[in-house]
């Protein structure tokens, strides 16, 4: 362990991230089992990259026989980009049933950006101010992680995050009305600053905020604001999309309200680099005739194949129904659990988080050390929040009762030996 991090460390150089105080060394997956190089079984509740199983066998096939027949780009024709973006079309409503195809979230998310300033002519974005939606230059100066050199651009603005602790307004039933006066005083801001407004960007689900007390109807009011200021609702599928909320194939359904542009990442090829921009044919039009776009990956050949068989996967083994099932069941087992830290345990589907407070006040380090004590016991998960105190539990798809009964049994003897003032 300590050769693999000091050849990471000459290599990669600093400030590389890895989970867990003492990280993992995988060297194989299965479904929703991960095999560390001592021969441990992990069980996986953490990743919604392998959103069908580690290594599912239909999309390992799907890759290998494209590969060994075709890949190039798509100045070339071939059937599998119409094939595939036909078919992930289907599943949206609102009018999206154009595509662009990439390799990574945060190229989608990147190009959204420049379809809501050629729509509407304006350059000024609004985001949360705990949110993350990749790392091009663009996109990563709606997240608050680290500042630009030269400082945060004035042309984004960033709007108080919805929050379960200390929720906008005052209480919950006045924080969709509170974020969309702020979203409101933001566009005014950008208007004065000559900026404009061109779009908002968000996940539904506000996953990295913690999903913080929402449900449908929530954006409401932030929709009417955007729809009144003439800009676009730009939404990130990456983390709730391809039917982890259990209820609906995309997050937006979900909340009940129609993204201008949808972004896919992730989950979309299983761990193979895809993803895509999905929009109405009006906005990809303004975004094609101001830009001169191209991705030489984009809709490659082999991603397209591997994107297929994802979809196929969903639909064949019922992962959506099975997300809805297994994640009420989940819920209601980690609901079941009592412990002074535990302030709340909300989800969608198969994005479940753990709230650790006392007081009204977070529990970080408490939480890290839950985060470790379930490693310990094989069983990864993550941490999410605006202080790293909410447990984020995001397994891949075909997670079953059994895996969560696996979860819940360690959760509570964890939580009975962590230390409260941990």
């Amino acid at each position: 362990m300590s050769d693999l991090l000091a050849r990471r460390a000459a290599l990669l150089g600093p400030n590389v991230p890895t989970f867990y105080d003492e990280p993992v060394h995988i060297v194989r997956g299965e479904g929703v089992w991960l095999y560390g190089a001592d021969g441990r079984r992990y069980l996986d509740c953490y990743n919604n990259v392998a959103h069908v199983g580690h290594c599912h066998p239909r999309v390992v096939e799907a890759i290998a026989r494209q590969a060994g027949v075709l890949n190039t780009h798509t100045r070339y024709l071939h059937e599998g980009i119409l094939d595939y973006g036909e078919r992930l079309v289907a599943k949206f409503d609102h009018d999206l049933r154009q595509i662009i195809m990439v390799c990574t979230g945060s190229e989608a998310n990147d190009v959204a950006l420049r379809m809501a300033q050629a729509v509407t002519g304006k350059t000024g974005l609004i985001a949360t101010d705990n949110t993350y939606h990749g790392n091009t230059t663009a996109v990563s100066h709606l997240s608050t992680r680290r500042p630009p050199i030269g400082g945060w651009p004035a042309h984004v603005c960033r709007v108080p995050a919805p929050d379960s602790l200390a929720p906008l307004g005052g209480s919950l039933e006045a924080q969709p009305a509170e974020f969309a006066r702020n979203v409101a005083r933001a566009i005014e801001e950008l208007e004065v600053s000559g900026h404009g407004f061109a779009g908002l960007m968000l996940c539904p689900i506000f996953a990295n905020e913690g999903t913080p007390g929402i449900a449908r109807g929530f954006l409401a009011p932030t929709v009417e604001v955007v729809r009144k200021a003439g800009g676009l609702i730009l939404c990130d599928e990456v983390q709730p999309g391809f039917g982890r909320v259990g209820s609906h194939w995309w997050g937006h359904d979900y909340l009940g309200f129609a993204p201008d542009v949808v972004t896919l990442g992730k989950p979309m090829g299983n761990g193979h680099p895809v993803a895509a921009v999905v929009t109405r044919p009006d906005v990809m039009a303004a975004f094609r005739e101001a830009f001169g776009y191209f991705n030489t990956f984009g809709g490659n050949p082999v991603s397209c194949a591997a994107a297929m068989a994802v979809l196929d996967v969903i639909e064949d083994e019922g992962l959506v129904e099975n997300a809805r099932d297994v994640g009420g069941y989940l819920l209601d087992g980690l609901r079941g659990l009592t412990h002074p830290l535990i302030s709340d345990v909300r989800g969608f589907g198969l994005f479940v988080g753990l709230e650790c407070a006392l007081d009204g006040q977070p529990r970080p380090a408490f939480c890290a050390r839950v985060v470790e004590g379930m490693k310990a016991r094989g069983i990864l998960l993550g941490r999410v929040g605006r202080a790293q105190h909410i447990l984020k539990i995001r397994p891949p798809m075909p997670f079953g009762r059994a895996h969560a009964d696996l979860l819940i049994e360690a959760m509570a003897d964890v939580l009975k030996e962590v230390p409260i003032d941990a």
